[in-house]
């Protein structure tokens, strides 16, 4: 299920037919605060978020929805300036698309999302339904550990010394690539191309705001765990190079 928060009528069309097409059932508005209800009451899989809206401006009603809901945002907007791009980032946004965009290239990016959640639903509906011995077997060999924070990628849950830590899809996404990585250099083209579900094509465009976009999202996911650049016990940036998981202590 996908809901668009989009106030031009045209795009608004545009983007039913594509989400339509990837299989999607959708509702849309061209309100931020109706968008926020829709996402409330349908608990979607994507939402599509327009910056210019009429009510509350994208960022805030990013905020709004990454309250509510663990869904993959993709804001829409004609702004270009790298600073629209990181404050609806650090707003919750997962991706930040500019206008104008191509319906196919946003359909290849869609489809690259679910697949990644799709795998992830069919894991938790798997786990629900285990005997409880099974379930523990299964979190055992899903779970990562590092340092006091366990990552485990059947619950799709992020713990720290035991306590539960909300991040995004992508911020989980990058965090277990980091991991499953054991401590080999991943760059930000690498990071992209994971997160677009591209890994066996190396030789994909990656912009300078894709990687922009991948600083952003790992500087959130240090934030929220309570990481730091300068002494990290998890993440560990490798200067002009990429990242890499923490060396265990």
């Amino acid at each position: 299920m996908a809901v668009i928060v989009e106030d031009d009528e045209d795009i608004r069309g545009l983007l039913e037919v594509v989400l339509q097409q990837s299989g999607f059932d959708v509702f849309s508005t061209e309100s931020g605060i109706n968008g926020v209800a829709l996402v409330a009451q349908h608990n979607p899989d994507l939402v599509t978020l327009d910056l210019g809206l009429p009510d509350i401006d994208g960022f805030e009603t990013a905020r709004r929805i990454r309250a509510v809901s663990d869904a993959h945002i993709v804001m829409l907007t004609a702004r270009t300036d790298e600073i629209d791009t990181v404050l609806g980032l650090e707003a919750g946004a997962d991706e930040y698309v500019t206008k104008p965009f191509r319906p196919r290239e946003l359909r290849a990016r869609v489809d690259a999302i679910m697949r990644r959640r799709g795998v992830r639903a069919q894991t938790l509906t798997q786990d629900r339904v285990n005997a409880e011995e099974a379930k523990t077997v299964e979190i055992q060999e899903t779970s990562q550990a590092l340092n006091g924070l366990t990552l485990n990628s059947a619950t799709y849950t992020v713990e720290v010394e035991g306590k539960p830590k909300s991040v995004t899809p992508t911020e989980f996404i990058l965090l277990e690539t980091l991991l499953d990585s054991a401590g080999h250099i991943r760059t930000k083209s690498d990071l992209v191309r994971r997160l677009r579900d591209e890994e066996s094509h190396s030789g994909t465009f990656v912009s300078a705001s894709d990687e922009r976009s991948v600083e952003v999202h790992l500087g959130n996911l240090r934030r929220k765990l309570g990481d730091s650049a300068a002494e990290p016990r998890w993440i560990e940036t490798v200067r002009g190079v990429g990242y890499r998981s923490a060396a265990k202590r």
